[in-house]
């Protein structure tokens, strides 16, 4: 009898542990997501700051697959954000891109 209590104590705990190494994280305020997957996805808290791996030229054509012409004025920020004039709809408007790729207009 105590054998069986001890060995499905054993199994209740080894099956509660699968379950919790299969829990999705959370996204949080300070922007501690995972880079984002499509365009039409965007964290809220946008532009986020962070080490920011794109190019110049990565910067560039991000920016201009999100429907924005007339690019100029790219530059990386001491935030690690790219920030960039350019145009959408023919309105005139300042660009800023994270390192996870979040597109926001100003």
């Amino acid at each position: 009898m105590k054998k069986t209590l001890i060995t499905m104590a054993l199994i209740a705990m080894s099956a509660t542990s699968i379950f919790a190494q299969t829990a999705t994280p959370n996204a949080t305020p300070e922007g501690d997501t995972p880079a984002v997957a499509t365009p039409s996805d965007q964290n809220a808290t946008a532009p986020v700051e962070g080490a920011n791996s794109f190019t110049e030229a990565q910067a560039t054509d991000r920016i201009v697959e999100a429907g924005y012409t007339d690019v100029s004025e790219l530059k990386l920020d001491d935030k690690g954000v790219w920030q960039a004039k350019a145009n959408k709809d023919g309105k005139p408007m300042m660009v800023s891109l994270d390192y996870q790729g979040n597109i926001v207009a100003k």
